[in-house]
């Protein structure tokens, strides 16, 4: 894939999204009522992101279970359940004043309480929050509208990770002294945000229905949302060529099948409201692995990968090449440089020589089990296109699919895998996004999206934790990119593209992606026309 090539796909899409928001300024007033249809890949395992990062359970979370704030595209804080906040100077107190007479839909008051509570349970059961709030000592709550957070050192990221799919905030009065992992509350959540739970039909699909007593009325303007699960991405290409889907992000159809959508005149695209997640997709080793254990391995694989290849040919062009764990839209962290291990087969074949493993008398030198994280479509293309790839130097991998709970499961418990094929959010920042994937303290079986590879070095737990709590962006920044040329040497992982994700809707649908997490925020604006 040339960079031609990506770049003038990027501008398409850019063009289009100016074209969209040249629209909106023109639209009419918002519409009240009707119903949307929204698309899933998958069937979330909870309603309510606390205790996980899967993308489907991020879809379906703000709706019911707000955040302190919200980010317009530049990151930049907004009110949501908080309406003012200040940080001191030296970058170790938060003050937040909360938004008086919101109410949890089942009539409780929301309290500074409810935010103590929940910032604490985040910091002990969240996987990123592990990480978030690791400098938070406590909550202060002098008042119930008044929260502030202590912390021991500074947390420069902090800021800007109170979105509500990322750190919802929960009612207190239904969590308190029970085990968060089991809570009823995950099937049949109580928020305050602008829908409530109504029902969630397994193997179906899922409805929220408009909140009548929202602070932020007469927001909502839709009667409900509906989210339907479509495994088949095929199917879901149907459903919105045919109407019966009206919204779905991540790029919810078959990459193979967007250039024939893209002539659907009811059909829109854009990339509004992907800032707040950039993705980096990794070929992620269990250095536990026999094989994998071994540094000349790891290079042989680095060195038979096409990461052009590739992004043409699994991703139909939709990715940028990315040789590191920071993606390339975090541009104030993300090295640039090429990966030390270029496309060479004949090196390849050398480095897994002399690490003992020479070809026997089929041409094999090992046998090795593949696991891809089934979320993406393109999960099992990439998996199959590194079975090609190995097959070139002798390798002879077997693709291994999973449903997401049991490749989760696989790889973060059990640890019966080798390597796979997996995705990480870097999110909006790399202590918040990436430090979780290579911290050796953040190696918790059990714990989903940490660090699965079992990584361990000192010096790279000495730079993270060090940016970590670095206020100096230039200091910070050196810090990133030492432990990128780190990581890149010794391979724990490989990264080979950060996707570009597309939202689809049909014309009718308004006002989805208008902050930084588009549709995974609280969809409190979006309206349907007819």
């Amino acid at each position: 894939m040339t960079a031609k090539f990506r770049t003038t796909r990027r501008a398409a899409l850019v063009g289009a999204s100016a074209l969209a928001l040249a629209g909106r300024l023109q639209a009419e007033a918002p519409k009240k009522g009707g119903t949307l249809n929204f698309m899933q890949n998958s069937e979330p395992q909870t309603l309510v992101p606390l205790t996980t990062t899967a993308t489907p359970a991020l879809t379906v979370g703000a709706k019911v279970s707000e955040g302190l704030l919200e980010y317009d595209f530049d990151i930049k804080p907004k009110p949501q359940l908080a309406t003012e906040w200040s940080i001191s100077p030296d970058g170790k107190t938060y003050t937040f004043k909360l938004r008086p007479n919101v109410k949890f839909h089942d009539g409780k008051p929301f309290t500074s309480a409810d935010v103590a509570y929940s910032i604490q349970l985040l910091k002990t059961v969240h996987p990123r929050g592990r990480n978030t709030f690791a400098n938070v000592t406590v909550v202060k709550t002098p008042d119930p509208l008044t929260a502030i957070f202590e912390l021991s050192q500074p947390a420069p990221f902090l800021i800007k990770a109170l979105a509500g799919a990322e750190s919802p905030i929960v009612p207190k009065h239904v969590y308190e002294g029970t085990d968060p992992m089991a809570n009823p509350n995950g099937n049949a959540p109580i928020g305050t945000g602008p829908y409530k739970f109504k029902e969630w039909v397994r193997g179906s699909h899922i409805i929220y229905e408009r909140n009548p007593d929202y602070w932020g009325g007469p927001l909502p303007y839709v009667d409900r949302i509906v989210f339907k699960f479509l495994p088949d991405p095929g199917a879901r290409s149907i459903a919105f060529e045919n109407g019966s889907s009206d919204l779905g992000y991540r790029t919810p159809v078959a990459l193979s099948d967007l250039e024939r959508l893209k002539k659907v005149p009811s059909l829109r695209f854009t990339t509004d409201g992907t800032s707040y997640s950039y993705n980096v997709s990794t070929l992620q080793f269990n250095l536990d692995s026999q094989y994998f254990k071994n540094l000349k391995v790891r290079q042989a694989v680095a060195h038979a990968i096409d990461r052009e290849l590739m992004i043409k040919t699994v991703m139909y062009g939709y990715a940028t090449l990315c040789c590191s764990p920071i993606a390339p839209g975090l541009k104030e962290f993300h090295d640039p440089a090429p990966s030390p291990y270029k496309l060479d087969l004949k090196k390849a074949e050398a480095l897994l020589d002399e690490a003992g493993f020479p070809r026997g008398d089929n041409k094999i030198r090992f046998k090795v089990p593949m696991d891809y994280n089934p979320i993406g479509d393109e999960s099992r293309r990439a998996a199959e296109f590194t079975r090609a790839a190995l097959g070139k130097i002798g390798i002879a991998v077997e693709v291994r699919a999973a449903d997401p709970s049991a490749f989760v499961k696989r790889i973060y418990t059990d640890r019966d895998f080798d390597f796979t094929y997996n995705g990480h959010s870097n999110l909006f920042d790399p202590t918040v996004g990436v430090q979780r994937i290579y911290w050796s303290k953040n190696f918790k079986k059990g714990v989903p999206f940490s660090n699965g590879s079992h990584y361990d070095n000192p010096k790279v737990d000495a730079l993270l934790e060090g940016a970590a709590v670095e206020n100096d962006p230039v200091k910070r920044k050196e810090m990133f990119f030492e432990f990128q040329r780190i990581v890149a040497e010794e391979v724990p992982d490989i990264p080979v593209f950060s996707p570009l994700f597309l939202t689809i809707y049909n014309a009718k649908v308004h006002d989805h992606s208008l902050t930084a997490d588009g549709v995974e925020g609280n969809l409190a604006h979006v309206w349907v026309d007819g």
